[in-house]
């Protein structure tokens, strides 16, 4: 037992997880799961889901290319949804909270300053024209079977 924690404390503090860093990966790599590989590692379920998406959306659209755009491309749309939500979860969480969850042993204090906030800004530009753009050609599909383009 002994020898157990004496190998415990030789490994040092973790490495320090940037905020900054997370959320710029959240807001331009998202979909295909960075933020997540770099905050928990490879053995992530969530990172594998988003990193899957986008060659399943190939596929989809390869083996179905009678079917609507949207359609096809359903996992990675779901991804890039699910990627704008994380990089507001991320952001907006108050640098404490970031610390007391992926860095607590660094030994280094966060201190994020006006980038997050444009990444904010672009990431709520996006995000909302991703949605409302998923929205409209839905209700297309659903009320017209896609008559509008």
């Amino acid at each position: 037992m002994e020898f157990m924690e004496s190998k415990l404390t030789d490994i040092g503090p973790a490495p320090h997880k940037n905020k900054t860093m997370a959320t710029f990966l959240a807001l331009l790599l998202g979909s295909a799961g960075l933020h997540r590989f770099y905050l928990h590692g490879l053995s992530d379920r969530w990172a594998w889901l988003h990193a899957v998406s986008l060659p399943l959306s190939g596929w989809l659209l390869l083996s179905n290319p009678e079917l609507p755009l949207l359609i096809n491309t359903l996992p990675w749309v779901i991804s890039l949804l699910s990627a704008s939500i994380e990089t507001f979860v991320l952001g907006l969480m108050p640098d404490e909270k970031w610390d007391g969850r992926y860095n607590p042993s660094s030994g280094v204090v966060t201190d994020s300053r006006w980038p997050i906030a444009l990444m904010m800004v672009v990431n709520l530009f996006c995000g909302a024209t991703l949605l409302l753009t998923v929205l409209a050609r839905g209700f297309d599909l659903m009320l017209t079977g896609g008559a509008y383009g």
